[in-house]
């Protein structure tokens, strides 16, 4: 049985993903991006030899989503004010033919510019450079230009009502819609999509622009045949009736010195239409003067070819109503900020990262239930040294190791060394288990077994080999006067990562070529979601 999911279904899904996401304090669903996978090149991290040169597609799979929530680096939580919907950035440009509003587009009738079977994948709508945003409701087409004109004059109104957007006579016109955000541009603009604004017709001018929207009004009419020998000539018929469903919808119709249909303008667009047609017959009673038309089957006087109208049908509620619906947002855009903070370094600089992502739901470290509600949280594990830091060098992404029994020694891989607190952040990929460990990842430690001690050894260490300072509790540590935050919560000179790494879900995956992170930078994550 041939069935599809409606574009309509796409938006709709959209709405509902935008709507699950909440404010701070929230208990309802949390979402956080990532940055992950600091040693892409190191198989047992989860990476590859090749990956720089040959950067793998994501795995979508359980076994997948473990590894990847343990490649955690670092967490920050997504908000309702850190989405939006989109929809295609079509920018106006002089010259250029753009498609119009039309409610017929489909696989068999495809969009006349771009081809498309969707009215959403036409360009019928477009951002001008001052960031405001209009649908395109006539492009100037008529029997000698089925596909539009070129547009010469950039709309920049903000009126409530359609019309031209200048005196060139292109031949289009215009509704607009919103203007876009300066505050919005940061975060959500980008090269292929532009946002589309939250809560519409709820608050400042989107307010206007939905009141403004009549359910089923007509706004255009196209001429698709002129006809000929329509009597008398040159002269314009009034109140041409707009049948079909709705009411009250009227349009004036002019015949030129040829005997065809020069134009026709809707002069009433009425309501409630979902179709529509007009059957132009002069002579006819009724057919211009808004009267009954049952029966009306006479060509009229000497007309020997009658024109043909298409009728344009709205939106459900009028242009302007719905913007959802009538731009097809079925598109989502997720923002998020990472850059280094003396408040809380997290967000650690001097290596790299090779992943970002989405994480639904994370719980806290050491539950399954209470969701992770903190702005920031590290993925990583931490040790905090004594002794002479400064003296001593642990390179990134190089294995530390101690022994804490008899045949039984963790291992990680360094992520940062911050010489001055002496916090060693590290991280133990699944890929360190193995026989020799019986199949699992053997944690440090400052309880090692009778003889052995909390000494960490390493293979690139460089200086005085430390150990774990046992004695320092805390989130702080104070050197020389000044407070260091460090971002993570010791006990006994040992964090655990701030979040539950066997929690959440993995919604969104984004493998990519090693990025370095230095002090200084920061890096806007936007990830494009379409549904």
């Amino acid at each position: 049985m041939p069935a599809i999911i409606s574009e309509q279904f796409r938006i709709l899904n959209a709405e509902t993903f935008v709507k699950s996401f909440v404010g701070v304090g929230s208990t309802v669903n949390k979402y956080y991006a990532f940055l992950g996978l600091p040693n892409s090149i190191e198989p047992k991290a989860g990476g590859t030899s090749n990956w720089a040169t040959d950067t793998p597609s994501p795995l979508d799979g359980f076994e997948e989503e473990y590894s990847i929530k343990e490649s955690v680096i670092a967490m920050k939580k997504i908000t309702d004010k850190d989405v939006r919907r989109l929809v295609r950035k079509v920018k106006w440009v002089a010259g250029t033919t753009y498609e119009m509003y039309r409610h017929d587009y489909n696989i068999y009738n495809l969009t006349p510019i771009t081809s498309q079977g969707s009215l959403y994948e036409a360009n019928y709508y477009i951002v001008n450079e001052d960031l405001k945003v209009y649908v395109c409701l006539q492009n100037g087409s008529d029997p000698e230009n089925p596909k539009g004109r070129p547009s010469y004059d950039q709309p920049t109104f903000i009126d409530l009502e359609a019309r031209a957007a200048g005196t060139s006579g292109d031949g289009y016109v215009w509704k607009y819609l919103y203007t876009i955000k300066p505050s919005e541009i940061v975060k959500f603009d980008s090269i292929e999509y532009i946002p589309v604004p939250e809560s519409w017709g709820e608050t400042g001018e989107t307010i206007a622009t939905k009141n403004n929207a009549i359910d089923g009004k007509i706004e255009v009419v196209v001429v698709n045949d002129r006809g000929a020998s329509y009597q008398p000539i040159s002269t314009s018929f009034a109140n041409v009736p707009i049948l079909g469903d709705g009411v009250d919808g009227k349009a004036t119709i002019t015949v030129d010195s040829f005997g065809k249909v020069s134009e026709v303008f809707v002069t009433d667009g009425g309501t409630g239409y979902t179709h529509g047609s007009i059957r132009f017959f002069p002579g006819a009673p009724g057919s211009e003067s808004g009267g009954p038309l049952a029966n009306l089957t006479n060509t009229g006087i000497g007309t020997t070819s009658v024109a043909q109208f298409n009728v344009i049908i709205p939106p459900k509620g009028g242009h302007g109503y719905d913007i959802y619906r009538e731009l097809g947002a079925y598109r989502t855009l997720l923002y998020s900020r990472f850059e280094t903070l003396e408040t809380n370094p997290d967000i650690i600089e001097g290596n790299d990262f090779a992943r970002v992502g989405i994480i639904k739901n994370p719980t806290v470290f050491g539950s399954d239930t209470e969701l992770l509600d903190t702005s920031i949280v590290s993925g990583l594990k931490a040790l905090k040294m004594g002794g002479l830091t400064t003296a001593t060098t642990y390179a990134v992404d190089s294995e530390i190791t101690q022994t804490v029994g008899v045949g039984s020694t963790a291992i990680g891989y360094v992520a940062s060394w911050d010489k001055v607190t002496g916090v060693l952040k590290y991280y133990q990929p699944m890929g360190l288990a193995s026989s020799a460990t019986g199949y699992k990842v053997i944690p440090f430690t400052t309880n090692p077994d009778a003889g052995y001690g909390i000494t960490i050894s390493g293979s690139s260490v460089v200086g005085s080999l430390l150990s774990i300072n046992t004695d320092f509790n805390g989130v702080s540590t104070s050197i020389n006067n000044k407070t260091y935050q460090l971002g993570m919560n010791f006990s006994a000179g040992i964090s655990s990562a701030e979040f539950n790494t066997k929690s959440g879900e993995v919604i969104y995956i984004d493998n990519r070529t090693a990025i370095p992170r230095s002090a200084s930078q920061k890096e806007d994550i936007k990830i494009v979601l379409e549904f």
